[in-house]
């Protein structure tokens, strides 16, 4: 039962552990990035003083993207 459930004797497929190391990686860099960005909006965002085109932005209706 224990090897059914290993898939067979020899342990988990190197393979899927290699594969498994870079999906994990690529989730890293990705959040990383995603951090990078917000940093980067909030930045730009502090320096807008026009607050009428921030109201501008929010008050504009926005047409969805599937119809």
């Amino acid at each position: 039962m224990a090897k059914a459930l290993l898939g067979h004797v020899g342990g988990p497929d190197p393979r899927m552990v290699s594969e498994m190391r870079r999906l994990q990686q690529r989730i890293r860099d990705l959040e990383a990035e995603l951090i990078r960005l917000q940093a980067q909006n909030d930045a730009l965002a502090s320096t807008t003083n026009d607050d009428s085109f921030v109201r501008g932005i929010q008050d504009r209706e926005r047409e969805p993207a599937l119809t």
